[in-house]
């Protein structure tokens, strides 16, 4: 992982520079759709630090840390993070891979708090600071967009 202040966020294929991007994945199981895009709480990762389960900064793998959104309630969900908008697929919870990597017993804390996975549906940028905004069920199209918080992002 590597941290950037700003990401071009494309279809289908997922972040500029991202393996999943680059087609430098393993297996064809690796590149799934519902994994343009994922999101790990900042409160998560604070929790995590407090009980002595600090990670570095990417360590989840996750592409985007957020600040004051509740991420699982994005399940479902059509949302814009700054200019990109996506849809909230399934939550991204931990495996024994992860907690391999970490090296540190991380897998039960992180149950259903490891994040959002989504798929990203407009191109467009993701920078720092940019604002997560609810845009209402991924079946409906009406309603009034709601904001939500800031998304800070490696």
């Amino acid at each position: 992982m590597e941290a950037r202040a700003r990401v071009r966020a494309m279809p289908g294929m997922g972040l500029e520079g991202d393996r999943y991007a680059l087609g430098t994945i393993r297996t064809t199981i690796e590149r799934r759709t519902d994994r343009d895009l994922t999101l790990i709480e900042g409160e998560v990762m604070d929790d995590l630090a407090a009980h002595g389960l600090g990670l570095e900064p990417g360590a989840t793998r996750r592409n985007v840390t957020t600040r004051g959104v509740r991420l699982n309630e994005l399940v479902g969900r059509r949302l814009r993070v700054g200019e990109v908008e996506c849809v909230g697929i399934r939550l991204a919870e931990p495996c024994t891979y992860m907690q391999r990597r970490v090296g540190k017993p991380v897998m039960r804390p992180l149950v259903h708090r490891a994040g959002l996975r989504a798929i990203i549906r407009t191109e467009g940028v993701i920078a720092v600071g940019d604002p997560i905004v609810d845009l209402g069920d991924a079946e409906a199209r009406s309603g009034e967009p709601a904001a939500i918080a800031v998304a800070a992002g490696s």
